[in-house]
């Protein structure tokens, strides 16, 4: 399965880098499936910011916070909530913009429970739309396998 934006030029510029073109379709005719296979999960975002190497620093102090980063504040309860359990970590990073490509397999590792568990958050939580997004921006890659950073 493949997570893509639905329009096929993602321009992106942030303050760490100028901009960069991407282009979905390009992205998806070099996908290399047995490699998804073989690895379960791939971001198809290579750039380092925003999102690399500790753009989500769940535990911030509060001098520090970022009015662009709400989901660092709200990741906590929304890490509680979504996996059962308080072990969030200390710095989540993933590259930008929740486009990736997972196996089946790696979507069934996870349980029917645990996805309608995270639609029902998304349902009912009093996030805005823009908050509850990113939160899961930032975890795609863990709720697929792989590590915080």
């Amino acid at each position: 399965m493949v997570f893509i934006h639905g329009h096929q030029r993602h321009t992106h510029g942030s303050r760490d880098v100028s901009p960069v073109d991407f282009d979905n379709r390009m992205a998806l005719k070099h996908l290399d499936l047995d490699f998804i296979q073989h690895v379960g999960y791939a971001n198809l975002r290579c750039i380092l910011a925003p999102g690399c190497p500790d753009e989500l620093q769940p535990f911030r102090p509060e001098e520090e916070w970022d009015s662009l980063r709400p989901q660092e504040r709200a990741m906590p309860d929304a890490w509680s909530r979504l996996f059962m359990n308080k072990d969030v970590p200390f710095v989540i990073a993933t590259p930008c913009c929740a486009q990736f490509a997972v196996s089946r397999e790696q979507v069934l590792r996870r349980s029917r429970e645990s996805y309608v568990r995270y639609l029902g958050w998304l349902l009912e939580t009093p996030l805005d739309d823009f908050t509850s997004g990113r939160v899961f921006e930032y975890l795609w890659h863990i709720i697929f396998g792989r590590e915080p950073i």
